[in-house]
């Protein structure tokens, strides 16, 4: 039944059938193309299988072979083995024989040995009962040179007391003497003289002979040499440490809060280790001390660290420190704590004059207060950075002025709980009958001020309320006498030389005045004479530290510092005196 109307569904059937047998035919070839692939495949898998037939036979005959091999190896192996092992009895054999005669050879001579051993026994069993006799003798010496020794120590310290004993009572200056070691500028300058001048030079003629003497060998060409000797309170030899100096100082700051003034000065030729004994080694750009190595710090750091310490101890506040710093150069005297209206620190010139009561004073000087160590090295190197400094063929940074660091300890006492105590009274009693005809007393005045502190009347009323007691420490560094020649100076530096000797010399002459006990004492002869005048003739504990160089080259030198030692040593100035009356109070 065909469906109505139109064409039938005839061509669209047609075309479907004639769409399958195309596809049905290039399935067919597909097949015709995969079958060829399969027979190609079955021959290369054929020919693969006769490969792996004849790589198996292969192997099986590499086994057997490698068998085989092994085989012969090892009886080659076994063959080599047995032939070393005969090789190795053989040796044994020859190693037994002579191991045989070694042994007998090593018995004689043990035998040998024995008798050489029990005969050097004998001998020095002999030795040892001679040596226990010579031990037992040693023993005694020993024991009798140690209880020597410690009875020699004990006087000699005794004998020490006593000397620092009668020195303080009779008032007298202590002197110590430094030896320092040569060092490198000692031979700079004498590239241009000739080799036996040169070690004549270098030579060391200067030596500690004791803790107390001074040992200089004088010799001229063409004359006999002469040994000089010098007496001193303590000599230092060049291997001593700054700990060594220092110890012996100690003892002074403990006078100082005692009541006492104390004044350590500096004395020698430039570059005889003056600074360095005094302030320690320095930094050349700042001057700043080398805190480092705390070995190394010179007299003044350790001061200050001693007396706040000591300070620490006492009760607070009934102490407070003051610290001026002034330098006398070309005989004026600057202060180098003075301050312009910016706070710039610079020295300004300062004038001394002579109080009413004798005693030294500066107007306008500038005092600051310190509360520890720390401050008062930042201003003792903010004037260190003001010193005047040139160099000069003996040394490099030559100080060109003196420097006077003043620390100013007010107490605050209640009653008579600072003045003399009984004894002290008793002992000052009789040593004023025994001394009063060769050593005349001042009589005892109040402590003058700076112009520049007020006065409280609260201070001067009765005794049972509290008081101040002002007293000062006083480290000096001074500049360096020389010689104009060996110093190579001119200009200036000429004109500065010629202060700091002038200076020098009116210092010596200060001392031969007070130890002639003349009328007159010429302390304005110079400004440093002047500002000194309390310390080296007034009522302070002086040391005078003489720093001296112990080449040849600087023997003059040498030889007028410890002519210089030796008349301050004779100074005798009576009793010093405890400051025990009350002062005038400082404005705050």
């Amino acid at each position: 039944m065909r469906p109505r109307g139109g064409s039938g569904p005839g061509p669209v059937w047609a075309q479907r059938v004639r769409q399958l047998q195309r596809g049905l035919r290039t399935k067919e070839e597909r097949i015709v193309v995969l079958e060829t692939e399969n027979a190609a495949l079955h021959l290369k898998l054929a020919e693969y299988q006769g490969l792996a037939g004849r790589s198996t036979n292969e192997v099986l005959q590499l086994y057997s072979a490698h068998g085989q091999q092994q085989k012969l190896q090892r009886s080659f192996v076994v063959t080599h083995l047995h032939e070393a092992i005969k090789r190795l009895k053989q040796d044994m054999k020859s190693l037994r024989s002579f191991a045989l005669e070694l042994s007998k050879d090593f018995q004689r001579q043990c035998k040998a040995y024995l008798y050489q051993a029990l005969t050097a026994v004998q001998e020095i069993q002999l030795q040892n009962e001679a040596m226990q006799m010579f031990q037992i003798k040693a023993f005694d010496l020993e024991q009798s040179l140690q209880e020597v020794t410690e009875r020699y120590e004990k006087e000699k310290q005794k004998r020490r007391v006593l000397h620092n004993s009668l020195v303080e009572l009779r008032g007298n200056i202590r002197v110590h003497c430094r030896i320092r070691p040569s060092l490198p500028f000692d031979n700079a300058d004498e590239h241009s003289v000739s080799q036996d001048r040169q070690r004549n030079f270098s030579e060391k003629v200067a030596y500690a002979l004791d803790d107390e003497t001074v040992l200089v060998k004088c010799s001229r060409p063409g004359h006999t040499s002469v040994n000089k000797t010098f007496q001193f309170e303590r000599v230092y030899s060049a291997f001593e440490s700054q700990d060594t100096v220092f110890a012996d100082v100690a003892p002074l700051l403990t006078s100082l809060l005692d009541g006492y003034n104390v004044c350590i000065m500096a004395y020698g030729q430039t570059g005889s280790g003056k600074t360095y004994t005094m302030l320690g080694p320095q930094l050349e750009e700042n001057f700043a001390f080398a805190l480092e190595d705390e070995s190394e710090l010179g007299i003044i750091p350790r001061a200050t660290q001693e007396v706040f310490r000591l300070i620490s101890e006492k009760p607070p506040g009934s102490y407070w420190v003051e610290v001026s710093v002034v330098e006398v150069y070309n005989n004026e005297i600057f202060d180098l704590l003075a301050k312009d209206s910016c706070g710039k620190v610079f020295g300004v010139k300062r004038d001394v004059v002579t109080t009413r009561e004798g005693k030294s004073n500066v107007p306008l000087l500038t005092y600051e207060t310190v509360e520890n160590a720390s401050e008062f090295l930042h201003l003792v190197i903010k004037g260190l950075q003001l010193r005047v400094r040139h160099p000069t063929l003996v040394h490099a940074h030559s100080s060109r002025s003196h420097l006077v660091v003043t620390l100013t300890i007010t107490t605050v006492v209640s009653g008579d709980s600072f003045g003399t105590s009984w004894e002290d009274e008793q002992i000052s009693q009789r040593l004023n009958k025994e001394f009063s005809c060769t050593y005349p007393q001042k009589p005892r005045e109040n402590r003058s001020t700076s112009s520049s502190r007020a006065s409280s009347p609260a201070q001067l009323e009765a005794t049972e309320k509290p008081k101040q007691v002002r007293t000062r420490l006083q480290l000096v560094d001074l500049a360096g006498s020389e010689c104009v020649g060996m110093s190579g100076v001119t200009g200036a530096a000429l004109r500065e030389t010629s202060f700091i000797n002038r200076s020098l010399s009116a210092l010596a002459d200060v001392l031969g005045a007070i130890a002639e006990q003349r009328s007159h004492v010429p302390y304005r002869n110079s400004k440093l004479t002047h500002l000194l005048q309390d310390s080296v003739g007034g009522d302070a504990k002086l040391l005078v530290m003489l720093c001296i160089s112990p080449d040849q080259k600087y023997l003059t030198e040498s030889l007028q510092s410890l002519g210089f030692g030796t008349r301050a040593r004779q100074v005798q100035r009576g009793q010093i005196k405890k400051k025990n009356l009350p002062v005038q109070s400082k404005a705050k």
